[in-house]
């Protein structure tokens, strides 16, 4: 089966929010393309799905699904896999995303995106939820590397090595968050330029830019909360431009999902993006 390949410009894009429509169409710039979530979109009409189409219009479109629960241990949900299908047929999106994350157990749904032990067990569940999604979109997907806060014991494989295998299984490509892999490498004391540089930054599609809250944990040691709800820390604006030097430009996406800003401020925050890019570009 031939799969979709995504087709996001080299460029920057925000998440979208309702409350920015009309700032969107307006003066969209230096803003390219449009990441939603799917879930928020899979309803039958209204007003969502009317400003998306008009959106999808002038925009290049990017669906980051958060619901699949790729890493669970069941079968996926087949009646939101049917519901994301639908959303992917009719608005063709030039991208399609999920997590390397589980949510969901027996019947019950976690409002988080929970992590996963890099076992081989795992490795084949997770292979085997991408194949299907895939079969059913008829599209390739894009895998994001999680957030951590603890390592698992049994894990008998770094991350790294975990998703480099899964690309390799399952032809999906990758999602690379730099904020996560800076929150991971502090919380779990790793080196974060390190992790950047064994990244197979070639199945690379798109690149994630958030940010996070600080706090401390029970020994006083940093501890990170991958929030979305702020803007982009210096630190990780330096582990974006080390990635981009060494991996080449990547459609980047600018993450705020809470406390969510004015347009302005966003777009000084995409102008910042691309500042970073246009020196790549030159």
């Amino acid at each position: 089966m031939t799969l979709g390949v995504n087709s996001l410009p080299n460029g920057v894009g925000v998440g979208y929010k309702p409350q920015h429509f009309s700032d969107i169409l307006n003066a969209p710039a230096p803003v390219t393309w449009l990441e939603i979530h799917a879930e928020n979109y899979m309803g039958a009409g209204g007003r969502p799905l009317a400003q998306l189409r008009a959106l999808s219009d002038q925009f290049p479109i990017s669906v980051h699904g958060v619901g699949l629960s790729i890493g669970s241990e069941g079968r996926l949900d087949p009646d939101h896999l049917e519901r994301l299908k639908h959303l992917n047929d009719w608005l063709k999106p030039a991208s399609f995303s999920e997590h390397l994350a589980w949510s969901t157990h027996d019947m019950g749904f976690y409002n988080d995106l929970l992590p996963l032990p890099y076992t081989e067990t795992t490795l084949k569940t997770v292979c085997d939820h991408i194949d299907e999604v895939q079969d059913k979109l008829g599209r390739k997907m894009l895998l994001e590397n999680p957030s951590s806060y603890l390592a698992f014991s049994e894990s008998s494989m770094d991350e790294i090595a975990f998703l480099r295998e899964v690309t390799t299984r399952t032809g999906c490509g990758l999602l690379l968050d730099v904020n996560n892999v800076f929150v991971s490498a502090t919380n779990l004391q790793m080196d974060a330029r390190a992790y950047i540089d064994a990244f197979p930054l070639d199945k690379v599609g798109e690149i994630h830019l958030g940010g996070h809250d600080e706090d401390e944990d029970d020994h006083g040691a940093p501890l990170l909360i991958d929030s979305h709800g702020r803007e982009v820390a210096d630190p990780v604006w330096a582990l974006y431009a080390h990635t981009i030097a060494k991996g080449g430009i990547k459609p980047t996406l600018i993450e705020w999902d809470t406390d969510v800003p004015d347009w302005s401020v966003l777009v000084e925050e995409a102008k910042r993006a691309a500042a970073y890019i246009s020196p790549v570009l030159v």
